[in-house]
Order: structure tokens, then sequence, then C-alpha cells
């Protein structure tokens, strides 16, 4: 006696065509799951940086020399981003009216 599902063919994952985005707590921290058909991309909720992961390199085993070397840049870019310019700020000026009284001769 064969089951029913043994008859049947279910194709029970759908294709993943377009971005798929869910919440996760992490802790007590909620990240963004972002899925595509390229990578998967997890952010802290609210911002727009964060970890991407090619797909191609999750199979191939290098995701985790690429997954450091982005999470090194991501890291990078935050701290800059939040420390002051070292440049110094322009000042603003006053502007004066141009005189009028007719320049020396």
């Amino acid at each position: 006696m064969s089951s029913s599902t043994e008859s049947h063919s279910f194709n029970m994952t759908t294709k993943l065509d377009s971005e798929l985005k869910r919440e996760v707590l992490i802790g007590k921290q909620p990240y963004t799951v972002i899925l595509n058909p390229t990578s998967l991309k997890l952010t802290p909720k609210g911002k727009r940086l964060g970890i991407e992961l090619q797909w191609k390199y999750l199979v191939s085993g290098d995701a985790a020399p690429a997954a450091a070397l982005q999470a090194s840049v991501v890291a990078s870019a935050r701290r800059k981003s939040h420390e002051p310019s070292s440049k110094p700020q322009a000042k603003a000026t006053k502007k004066y009216k141009a005189s009028t009284r007719n320049p020396r001769r």
C-alpha cells in the first residue's frame, strides 16, 4: 500500500523571483532580513548598512571570508559617519552691503 504523497508530486518551495523582507530578533535587537535572487542581507532595523552575502559565496564555501570582509567595510563606514570631521569647518561670515561712497582716487 502506498501513501498518497508517493503518488503525487508536490513542489514545497516557491521560486524567489523578487525581494522578500522579514524582521527577526537577535537577542533583543530587531534586524531586517532581505532575501533576493542573488543575495541575503542582514541589517539592523531602520538602518541601510548591513551585511550582504551573495548566494554563490555561500554555496562555494567562500561565505566566511566574504562576510568578514563586508562586515569590516560596514563597521568602518559606521565609524567614519559618527566621527567628527578632522577638516576645519567653514565659518559663516557676515555679508556687508557694498559701500555707497565713491572709491578714493
